[in-house]
């Protein structure tokens, strides 16, 4: 018996590590012989650092970098020195959960310490990038990100625009020259499952400007700046694709990081999955357990959990499913390659009980469809 254990984090509750391991004690009852082979997952957001430095053992560095509003912050990212790749939440440097509601400031919050974290890690021989985007506190299309690189940006006069992404409506000319040359010999993939563009009713101002606190006279301004940004982009760069899907994630840090920095971008999942191996370790499994904190039909949208179950059925191995919240409209699920959702916690657990015991739930979980398999239950 083969069985493939590769879940995400269950939020608040277990690291996706963690939830290895407790998923590995709950076969373990049942199949004390069986090979578990362990992948801890994400899908590019919280958590992406964490699985794959367990899963390439890796290591964790920490660095002060600059946060939103230029504030030192403590930031972590990780290296996987053999394959020399370092790893990237931007949300680490950028992140809406490092600046209290009451000091949230779309208009000048800045992605720069975004671009220091890239810095550490050119310095320490990186040359392949995964970058995680979600959860940004910026709307400042990469321009902080980029300045901290070396490029800079001036109004008409010459003068250099402050951060954040109202300034960039003065935005008259982008010097490239002095951007970091390591850059050129570096690939960056970036990990994202938002597809939006950086303009327009489905871009990053109108669609994640209100979440960071923008309200409509903000986005408006927003607007104007980032497109002001691509004019002159495309002016610099001689072309320029503000449309490209996925150029509006992270508040158009991936505008940034595809046209300056030639970065591609997938599925998160897609590409962690990629990064740590997951279709090498399911080749020839006959189960894949897999899952994260709760599961409900956006899940297929490519969540974490759908992703490895699209990997199992191309091996042809069976998937379960487990988390801590199951909703109704989640078995959509089962027919997307899952054989089995389970809810590792009762209907009306108190949500601290749940989280609080989530590992002990989720053994218990796992031995009981474990006892199934043995049982040749379907």
């Amino acid at each position: 018996m083969r069985i493939v254990l590769a879940p995400d984090s269950f939020k608040e509750s277990m690291t996706a590590t963690e939830a290895v391991a407790a998923m590995r004690a709950g076969v373990q009852e049942v199949f004390p012989d069986a090979e578990c082979v362990g992948v801890p997952m994400a899908d590019g957001g919280e958590g992406t650092v964490d699985a794959v430095v367990d899963a390439l053992y890796g290591q964790r560095i920490e660095v002060e970098v600059s946060d939103p509003l230029g504030r030192p912050v403590r930031a972590r990212y990780g290296y996987v020195p053999l394959r020399q790749l370092a790893v990237i939440e931007m949300a680490a440097a950028a992140g809406l959960e490092l600046v209290a509601p009451q000091d949230r400031d779309v208009l000048r919050a800045s992605s720069f310490g975004v671009g220091e974290l890239i810095l550490d890690a050119l310095g320490r021989g990186a040359e392949e990038f995964l970058i995680g985007l979600g959860g940004s506190a910026t709307n400042d299309a990469g321009a902080g990100m980029l300045s901290a690189l070396g490029v800079v940006f001036t109004d008409v006069d010459g003068n250099p625009l402050p951060p954040g992404g109202a300034a960039l409506t003065d935005l008259h000319r982008i010097d490239v020259s002095g951007l970091d040359p390591r850059l050129s010999q570096v690939r960056i993939r970036i990990a994202s499952d938002v597809t939006a563009p950086l303009l327009g009713p489905t871009g990053a101002a109108a669609v994640f400007g209100p979440q960071k606190g923008a309200d409509p006279a903000a986005v408006r301004r927003l607007e104007a700046a980032l497109s002001r940004l691509a004019a002159i982009t495309a002016a610099t760069l001689g072309t320029a694709n503000p449309d490209r899907p996925g150029a509006g994630a992270a508040g158009g840090l991936g505008f940034a990081l595809m046209e300056f920095l030639g970065a591609q971008s997938r599925p998160g999942v897609i590409e962690v999955a990629e990064t740590v191996g997951l279709e090498r370790a399911v080749a020839g499994a006959d189960w894949v357990f897999t899952g994260e904190g709760s599961v409900d039909a956006q899940t297929v949208m490519g969540k974490t959990p759908y992703g490895v179950a699209q990997i199992a059925l191309k091996a042809g191995a069976r998937v379960a499913l487990f988390a801590g919240r199951v909703a109704r409209d989640a078995s959509v699920l089962l027919e997307h390659g899952v054989d089995r959702l389970v809810a590792i916690t009762p209907d009306g657990t108190p949500v601290e009980q749940a989280l609080r015991e989530g590992a002990a739930s989720l053994t218990r979980a796992t031995a009981e469809v474990c006892r199934d398999i043995a049982r040749g239950a379907p």
